[in-house]
């Protein structure tokens, strides 16, 4: 019995050097949905992956995008916004793994917290500029590649719940070793 748990423990530990420690470069799209005006924009950042605990990674990024009126076909822009994001991802819950043996991707579920405060030209969203928001989103993840979906609170002159739909995408950053 012993011999089993020094053997599972030796062979569980290539699988924790695979996680991300070192600096991550985030990309993605961010998307408020529902009727009448949205936001739509895209998102880059940087993020850290962190070695133990619950915290998977925290990424500091920004979000360029634009008013959108879902109820016009041709035309329904109106105004940009610019959000500065500090968020946090959790380790995700591997559900499913598929690929090689040596190399296998896994299907994993996780939860990101985002705060954003936004300035935004031409709103017409009517909660005023600047204003913040708070996001709980529920995530799937497969390798670097993430969807997001969950609702995001905003905070302004008004309160606004719309829900929100993100498509992350983490790409590690190369690191140089130290030489003595």
């Amino acid at each position: 019995m012993v011999t089993m748990l020094a053997a599972l423990a030796g062979l569980s530990t290539p699988l924790v050097a695979q996680e991300t420690r070192g600096g991550l470069l985030t990309l993605g799209l961010a998307y408020t949905v529902g009727s009448g005006w949205q936001i739509q924009g895209f998102d880059v950042g940087y993020g850290r992956g962190l070695p133990s605990g619950p915290i998977a990674a925290v990424s500091l990024g920004a979000r360029l995008g634009e008013f959108i009126d879902q109820r016009a076909i041709i035309g329904g822009s109106q105004g940009f916004v610019f959000g500065a994001t500090l968020g946090a991802r959790t380790r995700a819950l591997t559900v499913a793994e598929f690929g090689s043996d040596t190399a296998p991707s896994r299907v994993g579920l996780d939860v990101t917290v985002e705060t954003t405060g936004y300035a935004g030209a031409h709103s017409p969203l009517g909660i005023g500029s600047p204003w913040g928001a708070v996001s709980v989103l529920p995530g799937l993840r497969v390798g670097g590649f993430g969807l997001v979906f969950g609702p995001t609170a905003f905070f302004g002159t008004a309160t606004l719940v719309r829900p929100f739909l993100g498509v992350r995408f983490d790409v590690p950053l190369a690191r140089r070793e130290r030489h003595p």
